[in-house]
């Protein structure tokens, strides 16, 4: 009998064929399409640099068809009863599930991350769009708000096409993370994955048009960020744009949509802190330390890549971790063994890698990893761990978005505010202690939009997701993420008791 690695790599081979088969093309106004350019790239594996498969590089023409199509079918989708549409979404969901093995397998492939978290991604999304589904008839309701001699109620209406842009981490989970939202509330959309995980961005226009969205209301374009991504953005159709990605990108995307007063929603870098006090549960905070930097590659926004830890507590506890992460077992993303795969992308790996002389040159210690691992050309490193870092080093400041982790110690509750707060960015902070009332003075002054008591992140849809100062602008989830895509608009009506000034009588 095969073992469930070998069924994996016989199920992404029968996979793979279609994308072989030809270039990956565009999904527009209901249909897959080939670009309107010849000019292809490639689609490199994680696994050992070969190529995956060519895609079509999206240009002007492949963007205006999409913007133009996404602006044609939005009046159509916004006056769709929200039961429509809720009854839609959840068979979107249906169809997430119906292909939830396709999906996982193709994007650990793609991706590199293991098969052992990615084979959640359906039923994480599936959940997304079920979510939003069940608000879409409440999406345009607002509040009433009487006066005297007035009567004011609010509603709310779809703010028109939007641009949706993903990144390469957990792309799938994260595109139906702002897609769903998006067409709950009435908007249609513009699609824009990232170019180094294209894959499975196809597979979720396939199941909305299967699930009977309508043509135009979602629509995909691939290509590269500083082309494709550039002139959807700047794209005068486009009322919006959501990106998730690195907080530079953010900026630039920001510029480029100002000459068209774009309203934007950023989920950015980060460099969280996970603080632990002496009190802590320490065997509880250990787990949720590894888990948090060590998992899905490290690459996730949300890591806790800054691990600062009370000095009476800091050797011992370092020493347990250092044990830990040296056992942490690396290998292909398709065996369910595997904790850590390969980085995305070679570029990146390289990057990550570079820290570790970083870190020497500012005189901290690489106690665990900072090497490749695995067969040769693929991106493959150990988990990494720096020890005797202080928090001016570039090891603590810098967003350096692999499976390193930077400890510090501190001494006291207002040092580690002082320490977790010192950076530019302000995404998420985990904090592990005994305490009560310290957990929630330190919650209170961490500058950080998402903050985790004795755990490890934790989704609950209704809550507000994202960041403060460079980790991002605007709130995912809940009512949070119709604020985006919708427009409030306040209705005053009189009720002939007040008195209208008179000129001119």
């Amino acid at each position: 009998m095969a073992s469930a690695f070998e069924t994996n790599l016989a199920t992404a081979e029968r996979l793979l064929t279609r994308f072989r088969d030809r270039p990956l093309g565009h999904f527009i106004d209901g249909r897959e399409v080939p670009g309107q350019s010849e000019r292809l790239f490639d689609n490199l594996s994680p696994i050992d640099g070969g190529i995956i498969n060519r895609v079509h590089a999206g240009n002007a023409a492949d963007v205006d068809a999409a913007a133009t199509a996404a602006q044609r079918a939005f009046p159509a989708w916004a006056a769709l009863p929200g039961t429509e549409r809720k009854r839609i979404l959840h068979r979107v969901a249906d169809g997430i599930l119906a292909r939830a093995e396709e999906i996982a397998v193709l994007e650990s492939l793609d991706s590199g991350q293991p098969i052992r978290f990615m084979s959640k991604a359906a039923e994480r999304a599936a959940e997304n769009f079920r979510f939003f589904a069940d608000r879409a008839p409440d999406a345009a309701n607002g509040l009433s708000l009487p006066a005297r001699d007035h009567l004011n109620f609010t509603v709310r209406q779809a703010l028109g096409p939007v641009a949706v842009i993903t990144p390469w981490n957990t792309p799938f989970m994260l595109s139906t993370w702002k897609i769903a939202p998006a067409l709950a509330a009435g908007c249609t959309v513009v699609h824009k994955p990232a170019e180094w995980s294209p894959l499975t961005a196809m597979l979720l226009a396939e199941i909305m048009a299967e699930a009977g969205v309508p043509a135009g209301v979602a629509n995909l374009v691939n290509g590269l960020g500083e082309e494709a991504g550039k002139l959807l953005t700047e794209h005068p159709a486009i009322k919006a744009v959501a990106f998730v990605g690195e907080s530079t990108t953010g900026s630039h995307i920001m510029a480029q949509g100002a000459p068209t007063l774009k309203r934007v929603h950023f989920e950015l870098g980060g460099k969280n802190p996970v603080v632990v006090f002496d009190d802590a549960d320490l065997d509880r905070a250990l787990d949720a330390v590894v888990f948090m930097i060590y998992s899905l590659n490290g690459q996730r926004c949300t890591s806790s890549s800054r691990l600062l830890v009370q000095s009476g507590i800091h050797d011992a506890f370092v020493e347990r971790l250092a044990e830990r992460v040296a056992r942490i077992r690396v290998g292909h993303p398709l065996d369910p063994s595997t904790e850590v795969g390969p980085l995305v992308h070679e570029r990146h790996l390289n990057k990550v890698l570079s820290y570790c002389d970083i870190a020497r040159e500012d005189g901290a210690t690489v106690k665990v990893g900072g090497v490749r691992a695995g067969e040769p050309g693929g991106n493959y490193v150990r988990p990494t761990l720096f020890t005797g870092a202080n928090n001016r080093m570039r090891i603590a400041q810098e967003e350096i978005f692999g499976p390193v982790l930077t400890a510090i110690p501190f001494n006291d509750e207002a040092e580690a505010v002082a320490v977790a707060n010192d950076v530019a960015y302000g995404l998420a902070g985990y904090v592990w202690t005994r305490d009560v009332s310290r957990a929630n003075r330190v919650a209170l002054k961490l500058d950080a939009g998402m903050v985790w008591i004795n755990s490890e992140n934790n989704r609950h849809l209704p809550t507000p997701f994202g960041g403060m100062k460079a980790s991002g602008i605007g709130r995912d989830g809940g009512d949070y993420s119709f604020d985006f895509y919708m427009e409030t608009k306040n209705i005053c009506v009189a009720l002939d008791t007040h008195t209208v000034p008179k000129l001119g009588a």
